[in-house]
């Protein structure tokens, strides 16, 4: 009977396995089938040159090199902004927080994981109308509000990530540098956090991807259409996640459609190589600690 049990439990693990996976290669085959026609040079960079538009001599109006450049620092800024916060929660959860406190803060950050996306982006257009009216003329929907919106999505994902990876240290590692004398921040800096950087890391490249893709956050603090590259944070920009759902919704026609399939497939390279990225980073890391 237990036999059965266990050929039925790695059966359906199999089935769920594969299943996965074929649907994972249906949906690229399917994008890169619609998308494959429009993708090239023209499509990031329309009529000008890659070298001029790369320099920053020209601009592009007819390509998504805006979107794709207005996608990564989006990332990249709300990566930066609640990484610092993320991982300070995360170690007070694990290390220092106790009691009813502890019950309580759990909870609230379950609830921010679950909250919807557009939620936190009503919040942040909120604070962009409350900005405006504080410093009118100087301060609206823009880059900035937008990645510290993004910023406070993921944040609980890096708060838990962070929180589990130093509670699975064991009990004896994490008791031998105190009993050598160290001090709790000392033990922090030293032991857990170098022990369990990998599993923390992994949290970061999954809190960019959820960063990546999110468009009603974006698109009600400071996204548009055809903004350009923005010259500063203060200005509204344009990212591929919103290209996407507008010309999708608002296409004319079906070579306008297939330029929404190609801006697809940039989107997930764009996640491809930030997630290569984070895992190369992640390595060096690894290597560099094993080393020491």
């Amino acid at each position: 009977m237990r036999r059965i049990i266990e050929k039925t439990v790695f059966g359906v693990s199999w089935v769920s396995v594969f299943l996965l996976v074929t649907a994972l290669f249906f949906m690229l085959a399917y994008l890169m089938h619609r998308g494959s026609g429009v993708l090239g040079k023209g499509l990031i960079f329309g009529n000008v040159s890659p070298i001029d538009a790369l320099l920053l001599k020209r601009q592009v109006f007819n390509g998504l090199f805006p979107a794709v450049m207005g996608t990564f620092a989006l990332v990249l800024l709300a990566v930066a902004f609640a990484v610092p916060v993320g991982l300070a929660a995360g170690i007070y959860m694990a290390e220092y927080c106790h009691g009813w406190i502890r019950q309580v803060l759990t909870v609230l950050f379950d609830i921010l994981a679950g909250l919807p996306s557009i939620v936190v982006g009503l919040a942040g257009f909120s604070f962009t109308i409350i900005l405006h009216r504080a410093f009118p003329g100087r301060l609206g929907p823009c880059l900035l509000i937008s990645s510290l919106a993004i910023g406070f999505l993921i944040l609980p994902y890096l708060i838990r990530s962070t929180q589990m990876a130093l509670e699975s240290v064991s009990l004896s590692l994490r008791l031998t540098a105190p009993a050598l004398g160290a001090t709790r921040l000392q033990n922090i800096r030293y032991v857990l956090l170098p022990t369990r950087l990998p599993d923390i890391l992994s949290g970061v490249i999954l809190a960019i991807g959820r960063a990546a893709e999110d468009t009603a956050v974006i698109m009600l603090t400071g996204v548009v259409a055809s903004a350009g590259l923005p010259r500063s944070i203060f200005e509204q920009f344009e990212a591929l996640p919103f290209y996407i759902y507008y010309i999708s919704s608002q296409y004319t026609n079906p070579e306008e459609l297939q330029m929404g399939f190609g801006a697809a497939i940039l989107l997930l390279t764009v996640c491809a190589v930030l997630f290569l990225s984070a895992f190369l980073i992640e390595q060096a890391i690894s290597w560099r600690l094993r080393r020491y």
